[in-house]
């Protein structure tokens, strides 16, 4: 009786090198399709919003102003990143996109908040004659309202056009935490500025200035509002990524949820100082410090159940011949996967490290495109995407099959598993590299969805772009290899 599986066999092996790519059409582009032109045209228009806020921020605060706003309000900017970048070290995005999107918050949204929420208070203003009202209502309703819409579109657009790069919570979390990062260091600096600029005016100066006041409120205190709101919008895009795409409704529905989230959480943290004497630290230390060690403790939740998705995921490929036996352990605990790094780098140096990195990586994305394909959301192009990261997988294998197994053998608290040795899919008695007499399948016997035809010995592999320095045998990575159960299949 057939199994029923969501997956076709896996490829037996690489494709040769210089072949043409699966499933590509050859076809013409348009000038404005180039990605050159795209790129040219999203970096002329940051840099002009970028000049355009840094003369429109220091004709507010004035040079001198300007300076002391900017090195006081960098200071919590490469805390906050490298916060964002340890959340995403699981599936690390590019570099790109968090380039774009601090960009954006710092430039795009920044100017859209300034031009836009001036113009609203001075109509409101005028229509009004109650300039203090104004100011209220522009600080509670118009600013929230203006800022987070400016900050998601920076999320939108990368769940619209790196939606490879977009797969679930965590990288939501990330990319909108990465932007208003940006956002708040803008804003910083117009505060701190003009903060510097009443000091020189009144006089004051020491711990009682203002300066040192705005700077303990909003950098000591409070330098995770700004990321706090606008994670919201980036959860429930994070969430609609997790949906299938039959599911439309969800995925409009959710970011939308978000979004209105993150404005109510903002207007309710500006609205504090309306609040009486106490109103700021009541909203601080009601709301706003519970709403961040949850939306903490969720992330991190989640980062460990992508490590889980690693682990389940791929055995499936280690059956298949595709990655070592110990892998899948290894690839999900980042205790082994800085182990491994710190190896290839000690014996190979760094362009092994860095080998080693992105071996771990393309393999992650693989063990998510998988676990997306198990619930129907592979989308169209599972196959080549999957081939694509098997030959990127079997390209740096020589250089981070080594690292990874030693420090599997080091970081494990106990004897590991050998996936397709001990496999729970009908792969019980038949050892690594033997081949099921009925199905073909090695490691999986009749389960097709799981497993592929032993790769062919015929075929010529990539050459790697790596040293092939040997790494050192020592008695202590060789005697997991002389022990069961990596020497014997297993007996029921």
């Amino acid at each position: 009786m057939a199994t029923s599986s969501p997956f076709p066999p896996l490829p037996p092996h690489p494709p040769q090198p210089g072949g043409p790519a699966e499933g590509g059409v050859l076809r013409h582009a348009h000038w404005w399709q180039h990605k050159w032109v795209r790129y040219g045209a999203l970096i002329t228009l940051l840099a002009l919003s970028g000049l355009v806020i840094l003369a429109l921020v220091r004709e507010q605060t004035g040079t001198e102003g300007f300076l002391v706003g900017l090195g006081l309000a960098v200071l919590p900017v490469p805390l906050l990143v490298a916060a964002f970048r340890w959340l995403d070290r699981v599936e690390p995005g590019p570099w790109r996109n968090l380039v774009f999107t601090f960009a954006w918050g710092a430039c795009a949204a920044a100017l859209i908040a300034i031009v836009a929420n001036s113009f609203a208070v001075r109509w409101i203003a005028t229509a009004t004659a109650d300039p203090a009202h104004a100011d209220t209502l522009g600080a509670t309703v118009i600013a929230p309202v203006v800022e987070e819409s400016a900050k998601a579109a920076a999320v939108l657009l990368v769940f619209l056009f790196r939606r490879r790069d977009f797969t679930g919570i965590v990288d939501g979390v990330v990319i909108a935490g990465i932007t208003a990062t940006g956002f708040a260091f803008t804003e910083n600096i117009l505060y701190l500025g003009n903060a510097f600029g009443t000091d020189q005016l009144t006089g004051d100066g020491g711990i009682a200035s203002v300066t040192v006041a705005t700077f303990f409120v909003r950098v000591v205190m409070s330098p995770f509002a700004h990321p706090l709101f606008t994670v919201l919008t980036g959860l429930g895009f994070g969430i609609a990524a997790l949906s299938g795409e039959r599911q439309r409704v969800r995925r409009v529905v959710l970011p939308l949820c978000g979004l209105l989230l993150a404005m109510l959480m903002h207007a309710l943290w500006n609205a504090s100082a309306t609040f009486g004497e106490w109103g700021f630290f009541a909203v601080y230390g009601a709301i706003m410090v519970p709403a961040f060690g949850v939306l903490t403790w969720l992330v991190v939740w989640t980062r460990q159940r992508e490590l889980g998705t690693v682990r389940d995921e791929l055995p499936a490929y280690t059956a298949a011949g595709w990655i070592g036996p110990a892998e899948p352990y290894a690839l999900g605990s980042m205790r082994a996967r800085r182990m491994a790094r710190q190896y290839a780098r000690r014996h190979l140096g760094r362009p092994a490290a860095r080998a080693v990195a992105q071996y771990e990586a393309y393999a992650t994305s693989l063990a998510f495109l998988r676990h997306r394909g198990r619930q129907g959301r592979g989308g169209a192009d599972f196959v080549v995407r999957e081939r694509e990261l098997l030959n990127e997988l079997w390209r740096r294998r020589e250089v981070a099959r080594p690292a990874l197994e030693h420090a599997s053998r080091l970081a494990a608290p106990a004897p590991l598993p050998v996936y397709g040795v001990y496999g729970t899919h009908r792969g019980y008695g038949y050892p690594m590299g033997a081949a099921h007499p009925q199905s073909g399948y090695y490691g999986y016997p009749g389960h097709t969805g799981y497993g592929s035809p032993r790769p062919q010995a015929a075929y010529t592999p990539y050459a790697s772009p790596y040293p092939q320095t040997p790494y050192p045998q020592t008695p202590h990575a060789q005697a997991p290899y002389t022990q069961a159960p990596y020497a014997q299949p297993h007996q029921p």
